[in-house]
């Protein structure tokens, strides 16, 4: 039956083209679903790196203490200094490149599993700039998608196709092979358990102070990305989450205070968070052996 069919669909060029396309699509559709089965079953056996970072703070950590921010809140906050004074579990949930939507994913993904005593919000200039690349990197968010529908509408950000583009099992794992791997493989994850999300930084700068690059735009803000900064505080707030608010040090001279850290120490005034502010604190500015570079503080500044 099926041999009658094929020679009948290639005396008809239109019925052949037809049962060629629908082989094909079948074919895709399973190595896409057998491809994101495989992918995602490694994602989230990895015991190191980055992606396992994410994963620890969006369904595994319970300290009572939790860093929020991009790369300086990855390397700004030496876990033992404050588990020392504040005697409370630490946890640092930060990671490099990241800004304020996913900030605040991951904080809606821990308070819908527990309630941390307090928060560290490391607040960076992008986090309220108009920057495109603030939505690109949603994409780290894509594997916890199907999982976590309180992020869901975060991710959707990303774009008008996300939704569309969520339907292949591949795609959320894209170019993510190898960083998949080699979290799986590192052996480090003894290390990246003493770690508790921290990153120390060891090289030491030893040039002069240097202006604020002109590529750095300080005047525009991005509306939505305050108004997730302003959710991410009132979030906090409705919890019962003691947060600050801090811009930690920077090893650039700026000639006024930027128009993204004004906004948002007005925006913590009105919810009375406290903001800490070091941008031109002449105790870390005035030492660039503190600096591992000129944005980020090194082992010893942190």
């Amino acid at each position: 039956m099926i041999k009658a069919f094929l020679y009948k669909a290639k005396k008809q060029p239109w019925l052949f083209f037809f049962v060629n396309a629908a082989l094909l699509f079948i074919i895709v559709l399973v190595c896409d679903k057998l491809g994101g089965k495989l992918l995602k079953h490694f994602y989230f056996k990895q015991t190191s790196g980055v992606m396992y970072r994410t994963t620890y703070s969006i369904e595994k950590t319970t300290a009572p203490l939790l860093v929020f921010g991009s790369s300086k809140a990855n390397h700004h906050y030496t876990p033992e200094v404050f588990e020392k004074e504040l005697g409370m579990e630490y946890y640092n949930t930060g990671r490099d490149g990241s800004h304020i939507f996913y900030h605040y994913a991951v904080l809606k993904s821990v308070l819908k599993r527990y309630t941390p005593k307090v928060i560290i919000l490391d607040f960076t200039l992008f986090d309220i700039q108009k920057k495109q690349e603030s939505y690109d990197r949603l994409s780290s968010l894509l594997p916890y998608y199907d999982t976590h529908p309180e992020i869901r509408p975060i991710v959707e950000l990303k774009g008008e196709t996300e939704k569309l583009k969520l339907l292949s099992a591949i795609y959320p794992y894209n170019s993510a092979a190898f960083t998949i791997f080699k979290g799986n493989t590192s052996g480090k994850a003894d290390e990246e358990v003493k770690a508790k999300g921290f990153m120390p930084l060891l090289r030491t700068w030893n040039k002069p102070i240097g202006p604020a690059p002109d590529t750095i735009d300080i005047s525009n803000a991005d509306t939505l990305k305050v108004k997730y900064f302003e959710a991410f505080i009132k979030y906090c707030k409705a919890a019962g989450v003691k947060l600050y608010i801090s811009f930690s040090p920077m090893y650039l001279k700026y000639e006024q205070s930027p128009l993204p850290v004004e906004t948002v120490k007005k925006l913590a005034a009105n919810y009375q968070v406290d903001f800490y502010n070091f941008l031109t604190d002449t105790s870390f500015t005035n030492h660039p052996q503190l600096f591992s570079d000129p944005s980020h503080l090194n082992d010893r500044g942190a």
